[in-house]
């Protein structure tokens, strides 16, 4: 795809974005799990902010076009969607596979539309001595021993899960394997571009996280000029789910510290 044939593409990208509350920007962006995993966080967002929360093309029986086959261009299409309603000072939130879109986001973004980002257990880079966890290879049990800091608590047996479900789940993953599988789950250059984002950042981090751990973590938060790692106690790779008080103390308390605009501006 030339540069101009993507710009197209990009603009084209169809988007099911959920709106609402009022005041300042917040971008929502889940992870591999699906809008379910941030429905609550944006819900409780959206009291005291304009929340915008996609639903990423190829996700719960949205269409995703044949040209969509990576992070990169989602990355490339959210930018676009803000720019295109003259949005600013906009606060990115990325849940897992969503903080990998928000990082590449930020790197690409050349007209000072972010000004904060919140990465909640990321994945999207390469740390050599902290393998992400090969999340196509474990079985649902798996799942639950390496996402949640109480498993037995969040485990389903997908016996139990009526067919439709199931068919949700199972697409929502391949999805998942078309745009991250390969390289798995990160973006070889992206580690080293994360230096020339200048943005406040704020890492959070499940403690007991097995997918991608809290020294990951630590090395990812470190590779941002402004970066700031907080690790949440009791929580797993889902910690706006385990730990919700916690999690959205932190997260409101990095809108308070980075927002660009006046009182007159609110």
């Amino acid at each position: 795809m030339s540069a101009n044939d993507a710009t197209a593409a990009y603009a084209d990208l169809p988007l099911t974005v959920s709106d609402a509350g009022t005041g300042r920007p917040v971008l929502i962006l889940h992870g591999g799990g699906g809008p379910a995993t941030v429905a609550a966080l944006a819900q409780h967002l959206s009291r005291t902010t304009h929340t915008l929360t996609p639903v990423h093309p190829g996700w719960d029986g949205t269409q995703r076009p044949e040209w969509l086959t990576g992070i990169e261009g989602l990355a490339h299409s959210y930018l676009r969607y803000l720019s295109d309603r003259r949005l600013r000072d906009v606060l990115v939130i990325g849940s897992s596979l969503g903080g990998w879109i928000a990082a590449e986001m930020a790197t690409l973004d050349t007209a000072g539309t972010l000004t904060g980002l919140v990465l909640i257990d990321a994945v999207g880079v390469h740390v050599e001595a902290e393998p992400i966890t090969d999340f196509f290879a474990l079985d649902a049990r798996g799942v639950a021993d390496h996402s949640w800091h109480d498993p037995d608590r969040h485990y389903v047996d997908p016996a139990t899960l009526p067919a439709a479900e199931l068919a949700r789940r199972q697409t929502n993953m391949a999805t998942m394997r078309t745009l991250a599988g390969d390289p798995y789950m990160h973006d070889p250059g992206l580690l080293r571009r994360l230096g020339q984002v200048k943005v406040p950042t704020l890492a959070i981090w499940g403690e007991s996280d097995r997918v991608v751990s809290p020294a990951y973590g630590a090395a990812y938060t470190d590779a941002f000029a402004n970066g700031r790692l907080e690790i949440v106690p009791k929580a797993g790779h889902l910690p706006q789910i385990e730990q919700p008080e916690a999690t959205i103390a932190l997260i409101e308390a990095h809108l308070d510290r980075t927002s660009t605009r006046s009182v007159g501006d609110q």
